[in-house]
């Protein structure tokens, strides 16, 4: 070959490989993270994608945390772990300006990859936005808007993507105890949290399950790598920060259930010893005791058994709020109770009991606040179970 052709070759080759540079240019794909907020349903943070396109000068944001308030029987649906949510699409000035307003801060993470892996993921996004498959069974530890993220990832960049197991340090918490450290700060939704998810939620995530978490997920991208591709490169070439509000130290209401329950147990510990100097009852604190009981189990058998939701199935909550409590509390109204009552009164004493040993044995983490109302519960089944039949003419 002559050296015209050798150089005529050299120019062809650094005119293909500027074209390429040029096109890897045109797309900047990044994870986008956001802080939580107050509210309950922005405790956990957000994720989002974003797409943007120099050549077309397009800059949009992919979103899969959204649903449709109009959706026909929603709140049905959303009780029964039936409700879709959707993949949506808004500019990134509107996605930003929505945050600003709330005061949540938004961290930015560009993604290095190449421009087949960027057409690809564009692609992908594209086609998940059609109106047949833009909707998807929501799950909040499988399925959410950070994992739908992270599971893009993972078909764009195959084997090639290389999630660290050594970073995030979380082999020792469980699902529920990565979700305690969002609402430690909001007793009665940490409580509402603990009564309706059930005991699948207390084994131990891996770091890859965390990433259920926008935060985990953040650090989990940031200690990824991409390996096969030319050199081995960390998937995350470049972050910074979009907005930046500080935290609120958030404190605990003085309105919580943990003095609340302990009075309710101290009161509970009085009317006994009270009943048991007087030789009386008081069935009537029994009987609002185990109607809110009953009414409670009543949701806690729903949720596991009528519903779609994966984490609420195997909720041992159940032994003690029992949906067959809300028949003794109308039992107990009788004048004269039947002879099943004390039957009753017996194996709700053992059903106490055993959640306490669940407890005790890490099958299921309940939450602490419900000590009180534990204690209360083994009180009075024992003290009716003995003196029912001996008072059961004497009314509170």
């Amino acid at each position: 070959m002559s050296l015209k052709n050798k150089i005529f070759g050299l120019i062809i080759f650094l005119f293909f490989s500027h074209l390429s540079n040029l096109a890897a240019q045109t797309y900047q794909i990044s994870l986008l993270t956001c802080d939580p907020g107050d509210e309950l349903y922005m405790a956990f943070g957000h994720s989002a994608i974003r797409v943007l396109d120099r050549s077309k000068r397009t800059d949009y944001v992919f979103n899969y945390g959204t649903f449709n308030f109009n959706t026909p029987n929603f709140y049905g649906k959303f009780a029964a772990g039936k409700l879709d949510y959707m993949l949506s699409v808004s500019t990134y000035a509107d996605f930003i300006s929505t945050y600003a307003n709330e005061k949540r801060s938004v961290r930015e993470q560009v993604l290095d990859l190449s421009f087949e892996q960027q057409k690809y993921m564009v692609e992908f996004l594209q086609v998940n936005y059609l109106p047949e498959r833009r909707f998807y069974r929501y799950d909040f530890f499988f399925d959410n808007c950070a994992t739908r993220i992270r599971d893009a990832m993972d078909l764009v960049l195959g084997d090639k993507l290389v999630w660290s197991e050594d970073e995030l340090d979380v082999t020792d918490k469980t699902f529920r105890d990565l979700i305690d450290e969002y609402v430690l700060t909001m007793p009665w939704a940490d409580l509402g949290i603990d009564l309706a998810l059930g005991a699948v939620i207390d084994r131990k995530a891996s770091n890859w399950e965390a990433q259920f978490l926008p935060e985990y997920m953040e650090k989990s991208f940031a200690n990824a790598t991409i390996v096969g591709d030319g050199p081995t490169r960390p998937l995350v070439k470049e972050s910074r920060v979009i907005l930046d509000f500080p935290r609120q130290n958030a404190q605990m209401s003085s309105f919580n259930p943990y003095w609340i329950f302990w009075a309710v147990a101290i009161a509970f510990t009085l009317i006994t010893y009270i009943g048991f100097k007087r030789k009386q009852l008081y069935l009537g604190f029994d009987i609002a005791l185990f109607v809110v009981l009953g009414l409670l189990g009543i949701v806690v058998f729903l949720l596991w058994f009528a519903t779609e939701h994966s984490a609420t199935q195997w909720n041992w909550n159940i032994l003690w709020a029992f949906p067959g409590h809300l028949v003794l509390a109308f039992a107990l109204l009788r004048k004269q109770p039947k002879v099943w009552v004390k039957k009753y009164l017996l194996a709700a004493l053992i059903l106490a009991d055993a959640a306490v040993v669940f407890w005790i044995l890490g099958w299921q983490s309940l939450h602490p606040s419900l000590i009180p109302i534990l204690l209360v519960l083994i009180l009075r089944t024992n003290y009716l179970y003995y003196n029912l039949e001996k008072y059961r003419s004497l009314r509170a």
